[in-house]
């Protein structure tokens, strides 16, 4: 039974038992202030389980996609774990408990295939329950009809389950199969992997306290409302149903590994019959490569790009560690051009929107794969002159810090350091790199940890919502509200009243301000009661369904109870209006000249500015800039008429909408046409009636945001007329000071450019024929010390860093060639002082060293070699004191 055909039946089961199917959420985390990624089925159920939110259902399904990563090292020497997997899952806030979840899982594990179940065996099926939970022992014996022998207790730490911090838990129920004894010994339910559970069914009945792991909590009570959450691991279902052994065999991944066999010409499965720690390097590889470009595949599929940090941190990371696992096999081309469409062809049963955006995903893996190669050739260059300073300061070790360097800064493998370091007959301090690692670590374990009251801090505002209800949000019908005053938050606390010059959170019960969200900056105002008025200056949806203003009280007081007018800056909102509308154009724009993969990323708007990022791997050029420029104004001047429709999530979909990438939309959505199919995108923005009202959009810059990313800012309505007023005038004040007409202009400038750099070579040629003619009477001038000609310069006034270099290269090059030399140049700039000090090939060959004399000199620092160094940064009182520090280490030696 393929993959795509698990999941299919599991939802079905569920949608026929009454439950909601709802959409896997993106993987990358975006409402969980405490996760990177979706590593849990239950993750986006998370507010309905803690109360913040009514769930709109009382019985859910889904099928999440799920990415962990703490041990990303360990990928592959195992065939039990993966970076990514899905979790089937059904869930019940407040409605049916512990028989019914038993009952719906048993009945879809144990049905016929040919009825829509799975066909499991029910005689080698067992079931696991918390030690004291009777109750949930009693019904697998009434509903499973399984025996005590086939019911096992054990404690809390394996069948308990929290979320790692106070709130709701409760205790677990798994099922497991038993894959028989050539997977390990009988009864044995701690090791091996002969009982293998593949459902865990949490019953959601407790309130948990403070505490520290899986054990180290008390059980506060019972929950007023108790809920079930449970999930089924796709891989494991997977390779039971297919009659394979691990997750690395199920339709989805095999054909990656034998793709990269084919490519490699090595062999898969020499580690058969080994235990995980023996695993053949090679089977180990073969494993990685299958789960990253998986893994990669997915996460560019749900937003993510490559970057220095965050999420595009770990795709980073998994890529290379792919990429490097197929050169250690053997093959140096371009791995993922081959190994992706593999990926896509596996996935896209599931999820058929990989196919349709392959273009976009390739587009990011290829060219992360292009950059790593350079990386490669950077790192080994980094690495050689490291294993050279190793070696000449006589020690046979990389040290850690500098393995962990090139690992952190420069995406180096520690195993390509291994491998490239003993190729040249060094050993690395591998205990120094993983102490570095590990502290790196704790550093980021602590500030996830630190960040863990996400949901805590939000009560204040929960108690509002429950208390008030949901804020009647009319911000797409009205600028003005009569409304009530029902909180006000002053430094997060409650307070009753708020009185002038306090900045203060304020909440109504009613309002016609848009809240930041979407890309759009919130509305501007101001909020009126009968005994003050206050200045809106920010507005946010903290938790859902509650609008929170920000505001100065610049008179009087505002109180809890009042009744307040409130008002939205009518001038504000329409350039608002105009620039996130304009962000459709622009964007729509985009994709009709560039192409369809030049799809919006991320983008942020506020009245009369724009800006907009987009996946493109190159620089637009200037025609090409001017271009999408002009189609914007085109549709502008067309006056395409805007529509906004309202449709479930399937529909817009259908019809070819757009949706931003790593956002979470509900089942009903807001679709923004501008020009019907010309721009269709779910957006819940405020927007402008007829594309004319957006006025004349103007590209102010266009550039680089990361790999693959490029950011356009623009401005439109009036400030796009005030912009343009502005270069109009500068244009005038250039033609005015050079005396020409405006049509002239470049040509004018060119020639004004081309005189000064014609000045500035002629410059530098008199600075280098006067560093020459100084040069030689410096060095006619050097003084004998112990055998060494030694000529210690202070530079004039004013010389640049390079001339001062230049000036004791030249000196040197006037010294006896048939004697040691030493030029010694010292320079003062901004109130420090710099050395350059440059040896002859006769004052190496007798021991002189420039780069030991510069550091003697500056207490370690400076850099360089045996020839020339150089170093710097002491203040500039010490310059002498540089010199007369040369020349005495030549007197000592």
């Amino acid at each position: 039974m393929r993959t795509a055909e698990i999941k299919r039946r599991f939802l079905a089961h569920f949608e026929a038992n009454g439950h909601t199917v709802v959409p896997s959420a993106p993987l990358p985390a975006i409402e969980d202030p405490n996760l990177l990624f979706i590593n849990a089925g239950m993750v986006q159920f998370v507010p309905y389980f803690l109360g913040q939110v009514t769930p709109p259902y009382l019985r859910a399904t889904s099928v999440q996609k799920c990415i962990r990563t703490p041990d990303i090292d360990e990928v592959g020497k195992t065939t039990r774990h993966g970076t990514f997997f899905q979790m089937n899952g059904n869930f019940s806030f407040g409605d049916y408990f512990k028989e019914k979840a038993i009952e719906l899982a048993w009945e879809l594990v144990t049905k016929p295939q040919s009825d829509g179940g799975f066909g499991l065996d029910e005689s080698v099926l067992y079931a696991s329950i918390y030690h004291e939970d009777d109750e949930a022992a009693e019904l697998w014996k009434r509903v499973a009809k399984l025996p005590d022998d086939r019911i096992v207790r054990l404690g809390k730490k394996d069948n308990y389950w929290s979320m790692g911090i106070p709130g709701p838990c409760g205790p677990c129920s798994e099922i497991l199969i038993d894959r028989g004894p050539e997977f390990g010994a009988d009864r044995d339910w701690e090791a091996g992997d002969r009982y293998m559970e593949f459902w865990n069914l949490v019953f959601m009945q407790n309130l948990r306290g403070e505490g520290i792991g899986k054990e180290d909590y008390e059980i506060l009570g019972e929950l007023p409302k108790k809920n079930i959450d449970t999930g089924m691991g796709m891989e494991r279902v997977a390779y039971l149903l297919q009659g394979v052994n691990n997750m690395y065999e199920i339709d989805e991944v095999r054909p990656l590994i034998d793709k990269a066999s084919e490519l490699t010409g090595r062999r898969y499965g020499v580690s058969s019959g080994r235990t995980a720690a023996s695993a053949h390097p090679d089977d180990v590889r073969f494993r990685v490569v299958a789960d990253h470009v998986r893994t990669a595949l997915m996460l560019i599929g749900d937003g993510v790009v490559p970057s220095n940090e965050g999420r595009g941190y770990v795709l980073r990371r998994i890529m290379r560690r792919a990429i490097r696992a197929m050169r250690l096999l053997g093959y140096e081309d371009r791995a993922m051009p081959e190994l992706l469409p593999v990926a896509r062809d596996c996935m896209s049963p599931s999820y058929p929107e990989l196919a349709n955006d392959f273009e976009r995903i390739s587009s990011y893996a290829y060219g992360e794969e292009d950059a790593f190669r350079s990386t490669l050739r950077q790192g080994t260059v980094i690495l050689d002159t490291a294993v050279r300073q190793v070696k000449e300061s006589g020690s046979d070790t990389l040290p850690g810090n500098r393995a962990f360097e090139l690992h952190d800064t420069y995406g180096f493998p520690i195993d390509l350091t291994l491998e490239m370091a003993g190729e040249q007959g060094l050993k690395v301090d591998e205990s120094g790199f993983r102490q570095l690692m590990a502290e790196q670590r704790r550093r980021a374990k602590a500030d996830a940890q630190s960040r863990k009251t996400g949901h805590a801090d939000k009560s204040a505002y929960r108690g509002f919502l429950d208390g008030s209800g949901p804020t009647d949000w009319v911000a797409y019908e009205t600028l003005r509200t009569d409304s009530s005053v029902v909180g006000i938050l002053h430094e997060g606390n409650s307070v009753p009243v708020a009185t002038k010059d306090q900045v203060v959170e304020v909440v109504l019960d009613k309002t016609p301000f848009y809240a930041e969200s979407g890309g759009q900056h919130a509305d501007a105002g101001s909020i009126t009661t009968a005994g003050g008025h206050g200045e809106v200056i920010d507005v946010q949806r903290p938790v859902k369904g509650l609008v929170v203003h920000q505001v100065r009280v610049t008179e009087g007081e505002i109180a809890v109870g009042d009744s307040a007018n409130a008002a939205v800056d009518p001038e504000w909102r329409l350039g608002a209006r105009q620039a996130h509308s304009g962000t459709h154009v622009v964007h729509a724009a985009l994709r009709e000249v560039l192409g369809p993969s030049a799809l919006q990323s991320g983008s942020f708007n506020r009245p009369g500015y724009l800006r907009l990022d987009f996946s493109w791997r190159t620089k637009m050029s200037d025609e090409t800039r001017s271009e999408v420029e002009e189609v914007a104004n085109r549709a502008v001047r067309r006056d395409l008429p805007v529509a906004v429709k309202y449709m479930p999530l399937a529909k817009a979909r259908e019809i070819g909408a757009l949706a931003l990438f790593g956002e979470t939309y509900d089942e009903s959505v807001r679709v923004v046409e501008i020009g019907g199919e010309w721009s269709r995108e779910l957006c819940g923005g405020t927007h402008v009636e007829h594309a004319a009202q957006i006025g004349p959009v103007v590209i102010t810059s266009e550039a680089s945001v990361g790999s693959g990313q490029r950011r356009v800012e623009a401005v439109t309505g009036i400030e796009a007329y005030q912009y343009l007023a502005r270069e109009r005038d500068l244009v005038s004040q250039l033609a005015d000071e050079l005396g020409t007409q405006r049509s002239e202009l470049p040509e004018k400038i060119s020639q004004l450019i081309q005189r000064a750099k014609e000045a500035e070579r002629e410059l530098a040629a008199m600075r280098a024929q006067a560093v020459r003619d100084q040069a030689a009477n410096q060095a006619a001038s050097a003084t004998l010390i112990n055998g060494v000609r030694v000529a210690t310069v202070p530079a004039p006034e004013g010389t640049a860093g390079g001339d001062v270099r230049k000036l004791a290269l030249e000196i040197r090059g006037h010294l006896p060639a048939d004697a040691p030399g030493v030029a010694a140049v010292v320079a003062t700039a901004g109130g420090k002082a710099s050395l350059v000090v440059a040896v002859n090939k006769n004052g190496v060959a007798n021991g002189l060293s420039a780069q030991g004399l510069v550091k003697a000199a500056l207490s370690g620092r400076g850099g360089g070699n045996a020839e020339v160094a150089q170093g710097g940064g002491v203040p500039a009182e010490q310059a002498s004191a540089l010199l007369t520090s040369i020349a005495a280490q030549i007197g000592d030696a």
